[in-house]
């Protein structure tokens, strides 16, 4: 753990296992190690990246958090994503257009340690080429992605996720919700 840690901290790439599919992940808060991964990706720029968090807490450093927000994340039976309004302290990069991101409260041990030990949210997107289909487990992973990337993690490789994603609501902080995606 403590060897992706600091690769993490000196702007490298990991692929590793999420709650939902495999992802390609960074330091978010790392410019450059974000510009990588849509280069990885070949994504276009103005399509964002969801980040990770692992802690209530990191997730209030980081937007303001409506109450409808907490009743989503504590009710709901697979993982979500919600896009928040204006977040603090994250390169525009990884934002949208109109300035929101996806943050997910994750919920497995792997990336709850990773995240802790980093001490900075995670990048997550999928490890696949842009469009391409996700990955529910690593051997999904082109072989070519996974030569993009700095290293490979090796927690839950023959894992086969049951979800193929998360869900995605966008909350505005007056309480407005629109389910992107279910």
């Amino acid at each position: 753990m403590e060897n992706i840690v600091n690769l993490l901290k000196s702007g490298g790439t990991i692929l590793y296992p999420t709650d939902t599919i495999w992802g390609i992940g960074c330091d978010a808060t790392n410019i450059e190690a974000v510009n990588k991964i849509f280069e990885i990706k070949k994504r276009e720029k103005n399509k964002s990246m969801i980040i990770l968090v692992e802690s209530e807490k990191r997730l209030q450093d980081l937007v303001d958090v409506p109450e409808m927000a907490w009743e989503i994340i504590d009710l709901s039976e697979k993982p979500v994503t919600i896009v928040y309004e204006k977040p603090r302290g994250l390169p525009k990069e990884l934002l949208a257009d109109d300035g929101s991101i996806g943050i997910r409260l994750v919920k497995n041990d792997f990336c709850k340690k990773l995240i802790t030990k980093l001490n900075k949210p995670l990048v997550s997107t999928s490890a696949n080429f842009s469009g391409d289909k996700s990955p529910l487990k690593f051997s999904d992973i082109s072989p070519e992605i996974i030569g993009l990337v700095d290293y490979a993690v090796e927690e839950d490789r023959e894992k086969v996720s049951e979800y193929s994603g998360s869900s995605v609501i966008k909350i505005w902080n007056d309480n407005r919700i629109k389910v992107l995606r279910e």
